[in-house]
């Protein structure tokens, strides 16, 4: 079942997420990363990140992070959903669909029905279920050298 990110699921959480930047490349993120991240996952700010969790009875297969922000071609504003992992032993079982389909209807329910999200280009097993929930936009990201 899908539910909100809670206090108790810091540990279970922290696996899935440091599985997550793994497979961006971010193997070593240090211990304070995952302390910020998750205090603003469950801090109860509206303004900031929410997460919500797959729970399989009490353990974590799956979560996502989204964030509603505002946006100029938009009154109502936009969700933006950040993060989106599942445990290799869930793939395939309908668990990143429900949980994409989650942040849809939390963003309806807000009344912020535009939700966006970015992958890696190669990111091929998402990318064929991202095709069938969503459509994909035309633009291309440019990143700022650092």
């Amino acid at each position: 079942m899908i539910r909100e990110l809670r206090p108790e699921d810091r540990e279970q959480w922290q696996g899935l997420y440091e599985g997550y930047q793994a497979f961006y490349g971010f193997h070593d993120r240090p211990a304070a990363f995952y302390d910020r991240a998750f205090a603003r996952l469950v801090s109860g700010d509206a303004r900031d990140f929410h997460g919500l969790v797959w729970d399989e009875g009490g353990r974590l297969l799956g979560l996502t992070h989204y964030v509603f922000h505002p946006n100029l071609w938009r009154d109502e504003g936009v969700c933006y959903l950040q993060d989106l992992f599942t445990a290799p032993e869930a793939r395939g079982r309908g668990v990143a669909r429900a949980l994409i389909e989650a942040v849809y209807a939390e963003a309806d329910r807000a009344g912020v029905p535009a939700v966006y999200w970015l992958t890696a280009e190669d990111n091929y097993p998402g990318r064929m279920l991202y095709d069938r929930v969503a459509a994909k936009s035309p633009f291309i990201r440019y990143n700022r050298k650092l």
